[in-house]
């Protein structure tokens, strides 16, 4: 089985349309595996429970998260569903990153980094993953973020158990853009 199109799926399921599958997230977005590979194998994608361990181990962006009994699972962030993942605030870096495409630049120079659909923008701790992010999107264009300014400031970050940092928002005034 395609590891990488198996995480698709399940960030489709367990991030943006759990109703459509039949899976029920709690308010902090888990479900019961077992609840879950049913669902999938109703919906034509049958996983196992070795498959989906791999996924959760291997998946290089650390996207799922067993609870500590391995009988839930939920996805770590990027939720266009209403969860609540109980992240704490944290201190960040001085400086984070953002990837995005060069089409998207000039609407970020004029509004900042917006969360659109998802709870939170996210941040990268190092450009190199930034970059691969805006890639996904087109020519990619790697933001840097005075995270120790926005901090200052009194805005509050998170980070995710995957290392992704977590904000409501990113004005435009701490943002370095590329030249």
């Amino acid at each position: 089985m395609d590891l990488k199109r198996t995480s698709k799926f399940l960030s489709l399921v367990l991030r943006h349309e759990p109703d459509k599958f039949g899976v029920v997230l709690d308010a902090a977005g888990w479900t019961p595996v077992d609840a879950l590979l049913a669902a999938c194998a109703r919906h034509g994608h049958a996983i196992d429970r070795a498959t989906l361990e791999r996924v959760v181990a291997e998946n290089d962006k650390k996207r799922f998260s067993f609870d500590e009994s391995g009988t839930r699972i939920r996805a770590n962030q990027g939720h266009s569903v209403d969860v609540e993942l109980g992240y704490e605030a944290a201190v960040p870096p001085a400086l984070l990153y953002h990837g995005t495409a060069t089409r998207f630049v000039d609407a970020i120079r004029a509004e900042g980094l917006k969360k659109m659909a998802r709870h939170h923008v996210h941040l990268s701790a190092d450009d190199v993953t930034a970059r691969a992010v805006g890639q996904r999107h087109g020519k990619p264009a790697v933001l840097v973020i005075d995270a120790e300014a926005m901090a200052i400031a009194g805005i509050t970050f998170y980070v995710s158990a995957n290392k992704v940092w977590l904000v409501e928002h990113v004005p435009a005034r701490f943002i370095s853009f590329p030249a």
